[in-house]
């Protein structure tokens, strides 16, 4: 499998993927064609969210289709060259793909070799399931069950830190809660800026930022990128 799984889409200098150009490149592998899925997209018209994404996409020499402009949506992805998942909410961009029934076309493109692009919800949907997203479930999505494109959790937009005076949970506090339920997974926290390669079994770890790897029973391990994951 190709996969680039980026935490977020907004660059430290507030451009848009602007940090990621030279990582889609990459992972494009010289395709010239992509399908982007907005539907992750809540309080953006998924019109203007294709333009955004044109916008990074077109100076690659990338041309970028929508599903939501397709008149067979599942028809489209199941002959993607680059599927692309933006971010947003997780659960609506979940609840819509299963209606839609692209899950399993997704999977079934990229297991055929058909790089994946996604960031934040677009990253969260490569998991097992969407359990370890940051995002309010606002709508029912059907079942939690994701993609599965990588055998353990992301948790993209990682950070541990609180503003002062809050008391509320930390993030490895909400990860040690999914892990108590759910002990036979591992969480990868992302912090932003950093990103995953995929490239068939090897995955490597990308980024200015020390990511997190976290196992049920186990104080959290610091990674420092460049590295490739041991998933042992």
């Amino acid at each position: 499998m190709n996969l680039l799984l980026l935490s977020n889409s907004r660059s430290p200098d507030g451009g848009y993927l602007t940090h990621a150009g030279e990582a889609i490149r990459e992972a494009a592998a010289g395709r010239k064609r992509a399908v982007f899925i907005p539907y992750a997209g809540v309080t953006i018209r998924w019109d203007d969210y294709t333009q955004k994404v044109q916008g990074v996409f077109l100076p690659l020499g990338i041309e970028v289709a929508t599903t939501h402009n397709s008149e067979n949506p599942a028809a489209l992805v199941a002959q993607a060259q680059i599927i692309v998942v933006g971010g947003g909410n997780t659960f609506s961009l979940l609840k819509c793909c299963r209606e839609l029934g692209l899950l399993p076309l997704i999977t079934r493109q990229v297991q055929a070799g058909a790089p994946y692009i996604g960031w934040s919800a677009g990253a969260n949907l490569a998991s097992p399931t969407i359990c370890t997203t940051n995002d309010m479930p606002i709508v029912e999505p059907g079942g939690f069950d994701a993609l599965g494109l990588v055998p353990f959790q992301l948790n993209p937009h990682y950070t541990n830190v609180l503003p002062e005076g809050h008391q509320g949970e930390t993030r490895d506090q909400r990860i040690a809660e999914y892990l108590a339920a759910n002990p036979a997974q591992r969480v990868l926290g992302l912090p932003e800026g950093d990103w995953l390669r995929v490239a068939g079994s090897q995955i490597k770890l990308y980024g200015p930022r020390p990511a997190q790897w976290f196992r049920a029973g186990q104080e959290p391990q610091t990674i420092d990128a460049p590295c490739t994951l041991s998933l042992g």
